[in-house]
């Protein structure tokens, strides 16, 4: 069973993301997305800096996110006007709640910049952590979407900032499916002198 939420050890045991693309309503409700963000918010923060912002998308502004993508889609790729854009139209409507993380590092500060994206990292897992506590699923995607500076200037995006990912989150409409995982010993070593 994927998420099991009998424990934090079997939580973590059992974690994962499902596809946006799979996921129906309900999603969280006001008072559940609140305390999922809320929850997220909990997170290593070096300087106390608070260098991410979340944005949430409601349903009926998902026609707008679409809208956004694809007349930046079309400005960043000359020729696409008249293309095939369906694939940004589902992926501003999968799901049923939509969240995007920015990473907004704090110029100037004393704590460097990666330090500070990574504190925006953190937030983005306890976001999916908090999310499948709540007993929904969530997915973060990133792709073009996450990499077009004037999408995440849509968001609020300042110079320095950008867009860590969006945030799906909803009911899983089929059982999730396994991902391979690294083998421990692949990637874990011990320290010799």
């Amino acid at each position: 069973m994927f998420n099991d939420r009998s424990s934090l050890l079997a939580h973590l045991a059992t974690r994962r993301s499902g596809k946006a693309r799979d996921m129906t309503a309900p999603g969280p409700d006001a008072a559940q997305l609140h305390d999922i963000i809320a929850l997220a918010l909990r997170t290593p923060d070096h300087g106390k800096l608070a260098p991410w912002r979340i944005v949430t998308v409601a349903d009926d502004q998902r026609e707008a996110f679409a809208a956004l993508l694809k007349a930046n889609w079309v400005k960043e790729n000359p020729g696409a006007a008249g293309m095939d854009l369906s694939a940004l139209d589902q992926f501003a409507h999968q799901a049923p709640t939509l969240l995007v993380l920015l990473s907004t590092p704090v110029a100037g500060s004393k704590i460097p910049v990666w330090e500070q994206q990574m504190s925006a990292g953190a937030v983005g897992m306890n976001l999916l952590h908090a999310a499948h506590a709540h007993g929904f699923v969530g997915s973060w995607l990133t792709g073009w979407a996450a990499y077009s500076a004037d999408v995440a200037a849509a968001f609020g995006a300042r110079d320095g900032d950008t867009v860590v990912g969006y945030f799906f989150l909803g009911t899983a409409s089929r059982e999730l499916d396994e991902r391979p995982r690294p083998e421990y010993d692949d990637v874990v070593s011990n320290w010799e002198i």
